[in-house]
């Protein structure tokens, strides 16, 4: 049967979201799937699909501050974004959801046919792209909450991440933004794009222009990572040092 869909279920009405499930369970036997989270507003669904790994989001359209169409927009920036089905009750979104490349456009309430139909679509698209891609489990972007607004910033902006207290600063080249998170869990997850510098910090290897040694206030010279485009300087620690080495053997070799 392959391994199950991972759907993530968005309704600013919990009834609705309850016979959504509902129907779903009445289709699982035909469509293997796992509901791998559920979102009342898109902001929600916005900053949980940052972290989730999803197959696809079963929408609803029109929710406050946020709707399904400007849901479905924002997911189009991710590197690999879910496919989007829209569950809705009014039919003049069509056009709409035709612009933002929906899987499926469901009106409420929802057929168990019309459901299955628009899964099996998402169990095509799955399999096309694995079949297209090496598997990457290694999320696209952060996903950091201010003040009630979601920002998503691409592992890609980032020039470093440094442990402070119970937070991790991200700093991109206009500023930094506090992560809830574990240094080490960020380790693992995009060892490929970071190097431990320090015990409290990882840089991006795109983002280093070099190394130099210096000392400060008489104390014994160290090694600093120097940062493309931006004055700080990083510290290296003694047990890190071998950092050193191996990226400058890589940059001899062209790699």
């Amino acid at each position: 049967m392959g391994t199950p869909l991972r759907l993530f279920l968005v309704d600013d009405e919990i009834p609705a979201l309850r016979r959504l499930q509902d129907v779903l369970a009445d289709v699982a036997d035909e469509c293997p799937h796992d509901v791998v989270g559920t979102a009342t507003s898109g902001m929600a669904a916005l900053a949980a699909l940052a972290e989730a790994d999803a197959d696809a989001v079963i929408v609803d359209i029109q929710m406050p501050q946020m709707s399904g169409i400007e849901l479905a927009r924002e997911l189009s920036h991710f590197s690999h974004p879910p496919a989007v089905i829209f569950a809705t009750a009014f039919e003049e979104y069509g056009v709409a959801a035709f612009e933002v490349r929906a899987v499926d456009y469901l009106l409420k309430p929802i057929r168990k046919d019309r459901l299955l139909s628009a899964l099996k679509r998402v169990q095509d698209m799955r399999s096309a792209r694995v079949q297209a891609e090496p598997a990457s489990h290694a999320r696209s972007h952060f996903s950091v909450t201010e003040r009630g607004r979601v920002h998503l910033i691409p592992v890609s902006d980032a020039y470093y991440l440094k442990a402070e207290q119970k937070y991790i600063t991200l700093r991109t080249r206009d500023r930094e933004y506090l992560l809830e998170d574990s240094l080490t869990r960020l380790e693992e997850e995009f060892g490929n794009h970071f190097i431990r510098i320090h015990r409290n910090c990882l840089v991006a290897r795109g983002m280093m222009s070099g190394f130099e040694k210096s000392a400060i206030g008489g104390s014994e010279a160290h090694w600093q990572v120097i940062l493309r485009d931006l004055p700080e300087r990083l510290a290296v620690s003694r047990r890190q040092q071998h950092v050193i080495k191996e990226l400058k053997k890589l940059e001899s070799e062209g790699r």
